[in-house]
């Protein structure tokens, strides 16, 4: 009883005495591995050399075939799976045949001492080698044989800066590990004993040699099946060292900055997406360098799993002449028009809009804002499918305008849109025309948006399930039904901004797509999407140089559609089909609202029952008329008899104003009955000034004799207008004309009254240069 007593508390002692040792002399850190990138399917995408400039990449446990474990522990420990770091029979046999100088002199060294020895490298001594063995003890202590056994072939040494067998694998053969041949794995395993004689590339006969010997002695132990042996033995062994891979160099720096301290991360990316959209974009600005254009992005989304399946995030990655390093898919540039979807989706939902409702094109000046359209023309009067179709700028403004810019951005910064975010306090109209900042990223995702029924979500870079995850976080930025009507105004092909010669073309894909270009001809943008995949397309330079052909329809739709050719080719052919929440309904075709008395021309339009306007059309009115047409009458002076009724344009003060000033004919209401007495003068139907702009300076140059333009729109009966600066009279002139004055210097009182009596007045300030 006291033996055993005594023999359980050494027992314990060397336990305690053990983890005393553990705990003092703790094992090195893990190695340094080479930052890899994969793709979804497990490719090496991207590789980047380790801290130490070594290319040491992690090999994982499913790496490891049955072929290359076995051949590893029959050529380096054959007892690997039994002994505890430390095989005393090879030490005693080892030591024997070092005494007495038979055989080849060795060290006994099993996998685990050799793990030891690749992770703190030292002179080899009888010390040192003391200390490996306790080294060894210990890493078995903590670690399973099959992760040592992965430690041992992450370090093993394959000649210069290579380290490791999927590093060799992967610079060698351009394979990983588990898709190795017999031979080729046979090649790495013994390599590693003589990394400086045995070198692949440049000394391929001498490994062949030594590969052969080593199977022959793999088949008489019986390791692999005979045929499989003799089959390798007649394999050529022609390799040379190749650059690692160098995909998504955009993606890959950024997901090795957001996980620093991870070996080997997944990504969303396919392999084969991401090499022909490279290609694509590469060769394509190879042609617009001539045109002064050099960069472009391009990011590929899939719309069921929000994957990214390419990045692109410019030409050529190695252009330093033209930047290339820099990452156009996160890189803040102007929308150009790409969000005006979002903004009609937006106002659709808000019953503001339906596709057939008429919205003003004509000059406009909105507190101060006087957009333009691209083309510098204005159109009347356009249906909300054509503004959008067509791109216009100042029916955008207008609906922004309705709809309200803080409503606007607090979607775009639900949308993750973070420049936005930021300056949303000092965006404005002009926001909607590219006034703000947002990246390719951003706007594809909200394009994918659309694509999703309007439920928004983040997109992934790294690899996750193939459906979103059931508690995945969305939110529902526009209703399905407005997400479908825009979608639906998005894939027409009667647009100005389909590229030349493709409505003839058998390649055009089915896609809804915009276009955008900034201020300048900086920005180019393209943006489209089917049921499965969302593609962006920007091109430009990293400058900020312009460029008279950088416009979105002219350079960036067409790599769009070549990338929808080449990606989506084999895409179902299924499209996007209208929810249950929509449904028709007659409007005027004049006005695009519900018929009223006087509309009997009606069309049919899609709208959103409970939410979209139920407002009367009122686009004729009825007036009372002299029996000879020369004037009318209100219901205070209309006489008892001599009169008719007739119904006559009830037109915006704007548009009649446009119509008069472009020449266009339409019916004209008569002067108003000179002898009515009723004052007519509220404030509600004065005119209203357009030019100058109420609270604003004036910088007038003296010498080059610059004026000042008066211009205002009045009700369309009124005839004359008189304008008066400081109360003195200056001139009078028809309603639509445009005035031209050289007012004095310091603060300004401008009025306009009409030939009713009306009158509107703006205060203004004009400084003169000398």
């Amino acid at each position: 009883m006291k033996r055993a007593s005594t023999i359980i508390a050494g027992v314990v002692l060397a336990l305690a005495v053990a983890w005393a040792l553990d705990l003092a002399f703790p094992l090195p850190p893990t190695p340094q591995y080479s930052p890899i990138v994969l793709t979804s399917d497990g490719t090496v995408l991207h590789a980047y050399l380790n801290p130490t400039q070594k290319w040491r990449m992690k090999t994982e446990l499913r790496e490891i075939t049955p072929v290359l474990r076995k051949a590893i522990i029959e050529k380096e420990d054959r007892w690997f799976r039994w002994h505890f770091g430390v095989n005393p029979v090879a030490l005693v046999q080892a030591a024997g045949r070092n005494a007495f100088g038979k055989g080849r002199t060795t060290g006994a060294s099993t996998i685990t001492m050799q793990v030891a020895r690749l992770l703190e490298p030292k002179e080899r001594t009888f010390g040192n080698k003391l200390l490996e063995m306790l080294r060894a003890m210990q890493l078995e202590a903590h670690y399973s044989k099959d992760e040592i056994l992965q430690l041992y072939l992450n370090l093993v040494p394959y000649g210069g800066n290579v380290e490791g067998v999927k590093s060799a694998a992967l610079l060698y053969f351009q394979q990983p590990p588990d898709y190795l041949s017999l031979a080729q794995t046979v090649t790495l395993a013994i390599i590693p004993n003589r990394p400086r004689g045995l070198v692949l590339g440049r000394n391929n006969a001498a490994v062949l040699q030594e590969r052969n010997r080593w199977l022959k002695r793999f088949g008489e132990a019986g390791l692999f099946p005979q045929q499989d042996v003799e089959d390798a033995l007649l394999e050529p062994l022609d390799v040379q060292r190749h650059a690692a891979p160098t995909l998504a160099p955009h993606l890959s720096r950024r997901l090795v900055r957001q996980f620093p301290r991870q070996a080997i991360i997944r990504s969303s990316l396919h392999r084969s997406k991401q090499s022909k959209a490279e290609d694509l974009t590469r060769n394509y600005v190879r042609r617009l360098h001539e045109l002064g254009i050099t960069q472009a992005a391009v990011l590929v989304v899939n719309n069921r799993t929000r994957q990214v399946e390419a990045y692109v995030g410019s030409a050529d990655f190695r252009d330093f002449g033209s930047q290339g390093q820099n990452d156009g898919v996160v890189a803040v540039r102007s929308p150009g028009s790409t969000l005006k979807p979002f903004l009609y989706a937006l106002a659709l939902d808000r019953g503001l809009v339906t596709p057939k409702l008429l919205l003003p094109d004509v000059p406009t000046n909105f507190q101060g804002y006087r957009p333009e359209n691209f083309d510098k023309h204005c159109n009347g009067e356009v249906t909300l499918e054509r503004a959008l179709a067509y791109s216009l700028n100042i029916p955008a403004v207008r609906v922004l305008n309705q709809l309200g810019v803080p409503t606007f951005t607090d979607k775009l910064r639900q949308a993750g849109f973070q420049n936005v975010t930021r300056n949303r306090a000092r965006l404005g109209l002009s926001s909607i025309l590219g006034g703000c900042g947002a990246t390719l990223e951003e706007l594809t995702n909200l394009y994918v948006t659309l694509a999703d029924g309007g439920q928004h979500t983040a997109l992934h870079l790294t690899s996750s399930p193939e459906r979103k995850p059931p508690g995945e976080a969305t939110t529902a930025l526009v209703s399905p039904a407005a997400a479908f009507l825009t979608t639906d105004i998005l894939s027409q092909l009667t647009r100005p901004d389909l590229p030349l010669n493709a409505a003839s073309s058998m390649r055009l894909p089915k896609v809804a797509w915009k276009t955008g270009t900034s201020y300048g001809r900086r920005d180019a943008w393209s943006i489209g999407y089917n049921r499965q995949y969302t593609i962006g397309v920007w091109v430009g330079n990293f400058s900020g140089q312009g460029s008279p052909a950088l416009t979105g329809s002219d350079v960036a739709t067409p790599l769009l559609f070549d990338l929808f050719n080449a990606l989506a080719y084999n895409s179902p052919n299924d499209w996007f089909v209208p929810p249950a929440t929509l449904d028709f309904r007659l409007v005027c075709a004049e006005s695009g609202l519900v018929p009223g008395e006087n509309c009997p021309n009606q069309i049919i339009d899609y709208f959103l029952p409970n939410r979209s306007s139920g407002q009367r059309c009122q686009h004729q009115r009825e007036v009372l008329v002299s029996a000879d047409g020369s004037f009318t009458y209100c219901r205070a002076c209309a006489p008892a008899a001599g009169y008719r009724r007739e119904l006559y344009p009830n037109l915006l003060p704007e548009v009649a104003a446009y119509k008069e000033a472009q020449g266009i004919p339409y019916r004209r209401l008569p002067p108003h009955n000179p002898q009515c007495q009723l004052v007519r003068g509220g404030a509600e139907r004065a005119p209203s000034i357009t030019s100058p702009t109420a609270n604003t300076e004036y910088v007038l140059n003296a010498r080059e004799q610059q004026q000042l333009l008066l211009s205002c729109t009045t009700d369309s009966e009124v005839r004359q207008v008189h304008w008066y600066v400081n109360d003195r009279f200056v001139r009078t002139a028809a309603a639509t004309e445009r005035v031209f004055i050289r007012p004095p210097a310091g603060q300004l009182k401008i009025s306009c009254a009409d030939d009713h009596g009306r009158n509107a007045d703006v205060v203004v300030t004009v400084t003169e240069l000398e």
